[in-house]
């Protein structure tokens, strides 16, 4: 007979059932909240109110790393040992933790009170090293581990312009603060056509990485045929050194809901999401809260609505048709392309999928015109730049500036690099970036110079190492990351992390092998050209990098050397 009591979860997942399968996640959440964890009997009571089969259930219990299927500790902390946080004492604090009390790293005490655990980037790389402790973000934890900020994390912002910063940095701002959706109204007195033109027209190009014209997506999303249309806020921000659209949801919310009503005008788009990573939990009541001023201002709500998703722990949610998969109640496995999510995206339905600094330029493109929205940075790369800045920096933080700006002059905005040492690299893009060195600090800040350096914009990140740092350590972070996210659907992607994981950690020990340069090349090279989606395409392009930078890292005799 079963000791699991049903009764609570029955109503906590009411709501849920007309969604079907596409309520899966939210249910799982709510159920884990309840019990801590997901036993059997509660995954199949979920599985039979959903109709979902009780094998895709679990599927999609393994599959993301914050649902438990094990009971775990009454508190859960998880600690960032990812690079940022590694290079703070990420690694230290950690272990500080487990020895106080008494457990191994995803051990639970023995009286099931607490839970730690090692986990991917937070995205509260300003503020290292820090944990998650359940839902409250802890940050700015000192050497002795004595003090820290604990609750919702601090925005510290930064740079030479406040067009999409404007209200951040002073807590979350309300929509009586933020006033009228004037982006939108004007959008109103436009045709749907004429609002697309003028994203076109502005040169807007996605801030997320995958750098496609926004306008473009609009276009082709408003000229299909579908039976119904939905925006997709992508807020699943887990590339390793970001955390610009944390700071935008935390402290100002309705831009990116105003951007969001702008596109659904635009598309005829009648339904949106918003999924934001299960690391952010703190964040989902600012937003609900959000949501419910803009229903009652009249923003959302017959015409357009906007509801809530929250992902459990998957990096490769990030990519589009993945956070679609997701979204949907499945695992989430990027699809093959095309169709293209314009014509066949959430539900298979025409969809438009942004990410939330690309949201937030909309309404400064509307308000502006795009004459006036190209009046700052370049030709090619016009508008504002979010730029996530961390570790050995004086001052890491949030950056807004024209794109434009250098390398250089960006780092001395931040004070250059910490405790007057040198610099040995920068790591631009994250942590599917490529490293820059001192030589590239001219290199102006835009797609097309970057591009032309062999250098990646990606989502902004620039993540500072001084000369002190061993970057085979670094690379080796990296190797484990990407072997760890993979999603396990391609074979070039599945294999090459785990081959490439395992090289690096054989140079990172001063293990390597004669020829093992040329193996993470060909294995490199091999996930860049035959993976399906953007995690496999780019995992290797930092170690590539690497290779070229200081190839002397990867030589078996300067290893035994050491």
């Amino acid at each position: 007979m079963s000791e699991i009591d049903l009764t609570p979860i029955r109503p906590a997942i009411e709501n849920y059932i007309p969604m079907g399968r596409a309520g899966l996640l939210p249910a799982l959440h709510a159920a884990q909240k309840i019990y801590g964890w997901l036993p059997e009997d509660v995954a199949s009571e979920i599985a039979k109110a959903l109709r979902v089969p009780l094998a895709d259930v679990h599927g999609v219990i393994e599959f993301y790393s914050m649902f438990y299927n094990e009971p775990v500790g009454r508190r859960i902390i998880r600690v960032c040992t990812d690079q940022a946080c590694a290079l703070k004492g990420g690694d230290g604090l950690l272990n500080h933790l487990c020895k106080h009390h008494d457990v191994e790293p995803g051990q639970a005490t023995e009286d099931m009170s607490l839970t730690i655990e090692s986990s991917p980037c937070l995205g509260l790389c300003e503020q290292a090293p820090v944990a998650l402790v359940d839902d409250d973000a802890e940050t700015n934890i000192s050497p002795d581990f004595n003090e820290y900020e604990l609750g919702l994390p601090r925005s510290i912002v930064y740079g030479s312009m406040r067009k999409l910063t404007a209200n951040c940095g002073e807590g979350t701002t309300s929509l009586e603060k933020y006033g009228e959706y004037a982006g939108l109204r004007k959008a109103r007195t436009l045709s749907r056509v004429q609002v697309i033109e003028e994203v076109k027209n502005s040169g807007l190009i996605g801030r997320g990485g995958a750098a496609f014209p926004t306008g473009i997506k609009g276009e082709g999303a408003e000229r299909a045929v579908g039976n119904q249309k939905y925006v997709v806020c992508n807020a699943d921000e887990s590339e390793p050194g970001t955390f610009k659209d944390r700071v935008l949801l935390t402290d100002d919310p309705h831009q990116v809901i105003e951007g969001m009503c702008i596109t659904a005008y635009a598309v005829g788009a009648s339904k949106g999401y918003i999924y934001i990573r299960g690391e952010y939990p703190y964040i989902v009541p600012i937003l609900e809260d959000a949501l419910r001023e803009a229903r009652e201002a009249g923003y959302l709500g017959e015409h357009f609505d906007i509801e809530i998703r929250v992902g459990a722990g998957a990096y490769i949610c990030g990519e589009e048709t993945a956070l679609f998969e997701s979204i949907e109640g499945k695992r989430g496995f990027p699809r093959v392309k095309p169709p293209f999510p314009v014509t066949h995206g959430l539900f298979g339905e025409p969809t438009v999928i942004n990410n939330v600094e690309t949201l937030c330029n909309l309404p400064l493109i509307i308000k502006e015109g795009a004459d006036g929205y190209r009046k700052i940075g370049t030709e090619k790369s016009p508008g504002p730049k979010l730029f996530c800045v961390s570790g050995d920096v004086t001052l890491p933080g949030l950056y807004e500036v024209e794109f434009g700006m250098t390398l250089r002059e960006l780092l001395e905005m931040a004070g250059g690099v910490a405790g007057g040492k040198s610099l040995k690299a920068v790591l631009l893009g994250g942590a599917a970036g490529v490293f820059a060195t001192s030589a590239h600090l001219d290199i102006k800040l835009t797609f097309e110079d970057l591009r032309a350096a062999g250098l990646s914009l990606g989502s902004g990140v620039v993540m500072v190492f001084d000369e002190t740092r061993d970057m085979r350590d670094s690379l080796n972070r990296l190797g484990h990351f990407f072997a760890h996210e993979s999603c396990g659907k391609c074979y070039p992607c599945q294999m090459g992390t785990q081959r490439q994981m395992e090289i690096l950690s054989r140079v990172a020990s001063g293990k390597t092998l004669p020829e093992d340069i040329l193996r993470l090349q060909d294995v490199g090279w091999t996930m860049t050209d035959a993976s399906l989606c953007g995690l496999g395409q780019t995992a290797g392009s930092a170690v590539l990098s690497a290779i070229k930078l200081w190839p002397e890292l990867f030589d078996a005799k300067t290893a035994e050397a050491k």
